[in-house]
């Protein structure tokens, strides 16, 4: 067969037929998944660009706007309201301490029965402002009088107050509180119908001594709210919440020493001519009696009746807090309602005198010594590790003191301080064993510390006091 020889068909197609001819198979190139050519990526992209910075625009927006309201409320809660300078000169000083309850009035509440409740319920406004102070009543104590221990052989009487000369050797006992002895402590506990006591200003030159015209101020008042800071420790914060009755009717004093008036006069609160800073008399004691200044403070904590010596009511408040309650209200909802004679706040956190010993001890707020000696003498008279006493809590926190002054919370007064000369400066480990020993002081009403919670905003301590060197 020949190379050139016609091909043969075994098929009756006609490969001239067009129909029949078979078409060449294009194929396309598949794009892979999630790849774009550039200029297809870029147009999208500035497509949805101007959305998304709209979108980023709102959210910098709202984020400096919440930043801003955030500054606003924190400055608005640290700093107090402006007010003028003669009412506030002493709160507006110090940096070193927040003051975010200053001047809060708003009142402390707790759930009784399921009900919530104010904690303290004074009387509505317009009865406080038609407040009168209760003519007095005779006491159910049998004590029906207090004398003071001085000085009798006038050997002191000559000289000059010294504070390296006025302790007694072994003892922080001065001229100021005198030398209780043991056996005098015995007897000063006994009731009688006449009683005596040591109750500070033993000598004449005991010290803290007052001008004339401060004590003759202060045998004007009747009642009185009082405060001190000696050692140019606390700021002085103005009390509120008072009716114009009080502000006619109660004295408003602050006792401070020359190292405190200095402080607070360095940060401009200067007293003015009528010896006022806003609404407190400030009255500047010299010759603080001891080094220690917490034992200093307790000179006006627990001797009003001795300071203020025509005074029929006292209430006391520790330099940390402000007072923001009408000072009559506080007398009629704590005392007159309720006949007592005594109000005292229950300690928050511990019961036992004991308990308070170890916590005391670990604060260092005292040396292991210093309360072994105190406890062990408590133990030798009896104390018991009851943490009540006829059905009170027996321990108090003793921040704020309000009270009657009679014969038998003025023995109670007087013991407490010879308590916390003798031994440790801490008085809550002293209340209680005066409590229990002083058996004829029954009225007295320890309120929760919801009420306390309730009477002041509690700043704490700013600074801590310079102690007396010389």
């Amino acid at each position: 067969m020949s190379s050139n020889g016609v091909p043969i068909y075994v098929s009756g197609d006609d490969p001239e037929d067009p129909s029949r001819r078979m078409r060449p198979r294009v194929r396309r190139k598949r794009k892979k998944p999630g790849v774009r050519s550039w200029p297809d990526f870029t147009r999208r992209i500035i497509a949805k660009l101007p959305k998304w910075l709209l979108a980023l625009c709102l959210l910098f927006i709202v984020c400096i706007w919440i930043y801003g309201a955030i500054k606003i409320g924190d400055g608005e809660i640290r700093r107090p309201p402006p007010a003028r300078k003669s009412d506030h000169a002493a709160t507006q000083s110090s940096k070193e301490k927040p003051l975010g309850n200053l001047n809060k009035l708003d009142p402390t509440t707790r759930v009784v029965g399921g009900v919530r409740e104010r904690c303290l319920k004074l009387l509505p406004p317009g009865e406080l402002e038609l407040l009168k102070i209760p003519n007095p009543m005779d006491s159910r104590s049998s004590l029906k009088e207090l004398v003071y221990a001085t000085e009798t052989n006038g050997a002191s009487k000559e000289g000059t107050f010294n504070l390296s000369m006025v302790y007694l050797e072994g003892s922080r006992f001065n001229l100021f509180s005198g030398n209780q002895t043991l056996e005098q402590r015995d007897q000063e506990f006994k009731v009688t119908e006449k009683a005596k006591a040591h109750c500070g200003f033993y000598s004449e030159i005991g010290g803290f001594r007052i001008s004339d015209e401060d004590n003759s101020y202060m045998k004007t008042c009747e009642v009185v709210v009082s405060t001190c800071a000696f050692g140019g420790g606390d700021d002085l914060y103005q009390p509120i919440g008072m009716s114009e009755t009080s502000l006619q009717k109660v004295c408003y004093v602050a006792f401070w020493d020359e190292i405190t008036l200095a402080t607070q006069e360095a940060q401009g609160n200067k007293i003015d001519e009528r010896r006022f800073i806003g609404k407190w008399r400030a009255i500047i004691v010299r010759d603080l009696p001891f080094r220690d200044q917490r034992l200093n403070g307790k000179v006006p904590k627990m001797l009003a009746h001795r300071l203020f010596p025509n005074a029929r009511y006292s209430i006391w408040v520790d330099s940390k807090s402000q007072f923001r309650r009408d000072p009559l209200g506080v007398l009629e909802a704590l005392l007159w309602r309720s006949n007592h004679e005594l109000a005292i706040s229950e300690h928050g956190a511990r019961s036992s005198v004991y308990d308070e010993a170890k916590a005391v001890v670990h604060k260092n707020k005292a040396t292991p010594a210093e309360v072994g000696v105190q406890l062990a003498q408590y133990r030798r008279d009896g104390l018991p590790e009851d943490k009540r006493f006829n059905g009170k809590k027996a321990l108090a926190e003793a921040s704020i003191i309000v009270r009657e002054h009679t014969p038998v919370t003025n023995l109670f007064m007087c013991l407490w301080f010879n308590e916390v000369v003798r031994f440790t400066s801490r008085d809550q480990l002293s209340f209680p064993y005066v409590l229990w020993r002083l058996k004829g002081l029954t009225r007295i009403n320890m309120f929760p510390v919801c009420t306390r919670k309730d009477l002041v905003n509690s700043m704490g301590h700013i600074r801590k006091a310079k102690p007396l060197t010389s």
